[in-house]
């Protein structure tokens, strides 16, 4: 399992030099980076949402997947545990300056799909489980290695937080891919890539600060969409 533990490592070791340094990066360089980055999560939402094959299923996804997130409250649980580990690793280390706990919170959810559930890395853990390469999630890593000193510069070390949903996602599934690949289609795996393209499409926005999407609430759309998009194609397709 080559790919979830370089990405990991870099993750951390990106969240460490950004907490560190901090202070010394330029302010300009920490205002329109992630900016940058947001706008790249767009743009790898919008290459993955034109992979679609049947859009109805994808749509049907979103709405009754960010249906059921709301009702649980998933992207509250997600902030109230983000709390909790800044005020326990600010106790412990030098506290995060220039950022108030809503930004620090709004930030936080949207760097958590990013980081731990984007298409890339979704799509890369299954890939790497099935054949063995990691190259997907190695690019994976460099991007997130030079994003995430970024955040930290103004999140502090919590950020480094994220290696563990990171790598608990993408080792659970490196290890299920030999038992999920053979029930899934082409293309149900396209209306897959289209669903996460989509929630990545909107952390672009989050991120850039445009629109709060609540795309934590959005992500029980992944587990619908296949087993949607096989019934439509099955009874409509």
């Amino acid at each position: 399992m080559i790919g979830p533990i370089v990405n990991a490592t870099a993750l951390l070791a990106g969240s460490v030099v950004g907490a560190l340094l901090g202070p010394k990066l330029n302010n300009n360089l920490r205002t329109s980076l992630p900016l940058v980055f947001g706008c790249t999560s767009m743009g790898i939402g919008m290459v993955m949402i034109i992979k679609v094959k049947f859009l109805a299923p994808v749509v049907l996804a979103i709405v009754v997947g960010t249906v059921l997130g709301e009702l649980i409250r998933f992207e509250a649980g997600i902030q109230k545990l983000a709390g909790k580990a800044r005020t326990l690793i600010e106790k412990l280390t030098t506290p995060a300056e220039g950022i108030s706990q809503e930004e620090f919170l709004d930030k936080f959810v949207a760097l958590l799909v990013l980081f731990s559930m984007s298409g890339m890395g979704i799509y890369g853990s299954m890939t790497e489980g099935m054949t063995g390469d990691p190259t997907l999630l190695i690019v994976k890593a460099i991007l997130d290695f030079f994003t995430a000193p970024i955040f930290a510069s103004t999140m502090g070390f919590t950020v480094g937080i994220l290696v563990i949903p990171q790598i608990i996602v993408q080792g659970l599934l490196y290890l299920s891919a030999s038992l999920i690949i053979p029930l899934i289609s082409p293309d149900m795996l396209a209306d897959f890539s289209c669903c996460g393209g989509i929630i990545l499409l909107a952390t672009g926005f989050r991120i850039c600060g445009i629109k709060q999407f609540p795309i934590a609430n959005m992500l029980p759309a992944l587990l619908l969409v296949m087993p949607l998009s096989q019934a439509w194609a099955h009874f409509l397709g």
